[in-house]
């Protein structure tokens, strides 16, 4: 991945990853993404928002207990990308909650932090 890839090409090449390790980490299988910063109309996102979106929540969701823990969030940005005020709260209110919640900034930093939570499991 280069320096300037973008959330998007981290994103999916994070979940590319998952999918060639799953054998390995079974529970991978749970990890999805939450569409929340998708651009789009105006419309749209009325309806995505009277659907429940709440701004700010994490990129990603693992819902696997491990450790203490409830599940796993992480917020990916790019190498320059910053949190929203949202995003913070959300991950405070997560971590207070029993939650993994970080932010990545590269597919492989994440794997990194997926396995490191997932073995905490074992």
């Amino acid at each position: 991945m280069t320096l300037h890839a973008s959330e998007h090409e981290i994103q999916a090449a994070l979940f590319q990853w998952a999918a060639v390790v799953s054998s390995d980490y079974p529970a991978l299988r749970w990890l999805f993404a939450i569409p929340n910063g998708t651009r789009t109309t105006p419309r749209v996102a009325a309806k995505m928002k009277a659907e429940g979106v709440l701004k700010g929540v994490s990129d990603i969701f693992l819902p696997v207990a491990s450790g203490d823990r409830h599940g796993m969030f992480i917020e990916m940005k790019t190498a320059t990308g910053r949190m929203s005020p949202e995003q913070k709260a959300f991950q405070a209110a997560m971590r207070d909650a029993g939650y993994h919640a970080i932010t990545c900034r590269s597919w492989e930093e994440a794997a990194a932090e997926i396995i490191k939570y997932l073995e905490e499991q074992r």
